[in-house]
């Protein structure tokens, strides 16, 4: 009998006791099983025009591995190791460089928007174009990659509404309002000031945004530009691939002031993996390379030899450090101290970047972040929000501020208004 009571006891207590704890990594596995990864910004599709002039015959997007030669790497995306990030939804970038004649960029633009599409239609086992938050949530229930298009930079539109609200209607969903230089209507982060941030054209440009249902991605843009677009919209803006300024320095990251903005405006910002961008030493090392070439090209005029051997020299001299996961998962951190966990995605920028940081080489390394973040305590709930919930209420938040707006005329400008 005492030996039953015994038995009895031991059974008891075992199924009295707690679940053993989860680990890291089945943490992480969890979320993204039930919120995949929505990607803010992948450069595949100027990938698709430099490497192949935009012709897909002998395009193979189920492995990019091959694409490598002596003077280019292989690509950072393709569909199996999409899978094996666990992302479910990508903002593809149709981006085009902001060097262009505006007439030229609207024409790039609409070319880039062309062979997006037609990356997504010649895989439709994997792959779905998404023009809505239901369109994700459709390809998410048939275990297809939703596939959305932004485009990078206002130069991209010509400085007219009207070629704005044709690009929606041709898929565009998200717009980044400058790159890497000044539009007509706004500054940018790496461009001298010219307007103090938005123009009233600018600020139209965003109301009329917020009319059609486009995302404002205020990545790559001056703070006063931050500043201006959030005094305007309506609905929930993003940064679809940028980090922390107090924790990087670097221009094309977010200041602590904007980010406690993205509070009251719902919006979110998608962290980067760039690692000049994650990386401090990094982006001093970046700039130290920087003034040695111009140095060199200033002593050495006319002799692009001896210039290439000088900075042999220094890069032998000068190794680069390094960016890696925690630098990353640093400034998941930050965001989340100062803006909160509702202000945080991922936007890996892969593709648009030379190499990325150590531990997340491609786009199959989001589990190893992800497991990362668990490690330093962040719940699956958590994690959930980070991988794809956050931009879903944004994206609705951005529709219903549309549908709310139904009876708003459209915003008119004459011919060259933005400029």
């Amino acid at each position: 009998m005492l030996r039953r009571f015994a038995t009895a006891s031991a059974l008891a207590a075992l199924l009295c006791a707690p679940a053993l704890a989860q680990t890291p990594e089945e943490i992480a596995q969890a979320a993204l099983k039930a919120a995949p990864v929505w990607d803010g910004h992948n450069d595949v599709p100027i990938q698709l025009r430099s490497r192949f002039g935009n012709e897909l015959g002998e395009f193979d997007f189920t492995d990019t591995r091959a694409t490598k030669t002596e003077t280019r790497n292989g690509m950072h995306t393709d569909l199996a190791r999409l899978r094996a990030g666990h992302v479910g939804a990508q903002w593809w970038s149709v981006y085009v460089p902001a060097s262009l004649d505006e007439p030229e960029a609207v024409q790039m633009t609409l070319e880039q928007i062309d062979v997006a599409k037609r990356l997504i239609a010649r895989y439709p086992d994997d792959m779905t174009l998404a023009l809505s938050a239901d369109d994700v949530e459709a390809a998410r229930a048939q275990g297809r990659i939703a596939g959305l298009i932004g485009m990078e930079g206002g130069h991209s539109i010509g400085s007219s509404l009207a070629v704005l609200r044709q690009m929606y209607d041709l898929g565009a969903r998200y717009m980044t309002l400058t790159h890497s230089r000044n539009t007509p209507w706004a500054d940018s982060a790496t461009d001298d000031p010219e307007h103090g941030g938005l123009t009233d054209f600018g600020k139209d440009l965003v109301r009329e945004m917020n009319r059609i249902g486009m995302v404002v991605d205020l990545s790559h843009v001056a703070e006063k530009t931050m500043m201006d677009a959030l005094d305007v919209s309506r609905a929930p803006v993003i940064f679809s691939h940028s980090s922390a300024r107090a924790i990087n320095g670097h221009a094309r990251n977010v200041p602590d002031a904007v980010l406690r903005r993205l509070r009251e405006n719902g919006g979110i910002i998608m962290v980067t993996a760039v690692p000049g961008f994650i990386s401090e030493d990094a982006r001093v090392w970046n700039a130290q390379r920087d003034a040695e070439e111009a140095r060199l090209k200033a002593l050495w005029q006319g002799q692009p030899e001896a210039v290439a051997a000088g900075m042999s020299a220094w890069d032998e001299a000068n190794p680069y450090p390094p960016a890696n996961i925690a630098d990353m998962a640093d400034h998941i951190d930050h965001v989340r101290k100062i803006a909160g966990i509702d202000a945080i995605g991922i936007g890996g920028d892969y593709d648009g970047i030379p190499f990325a940081p150590e531990g997340l080489e491609d786009v199959s390394t989001y589990p190893a972040l992800f497991t990362e973040l668990a490690r330093r305590g962040y719940s699956q709930e958590d994690l959930e929000k980070i991988s794809f919930r956050n931009m879903m209420r944004v994206m609705r938040g951005v529709e219903a501020t549309s549908a709310a707006m139904v009876d708003v005329p459209p915003y008119q400008y004459p011919a060259g208004g933005g400029e």
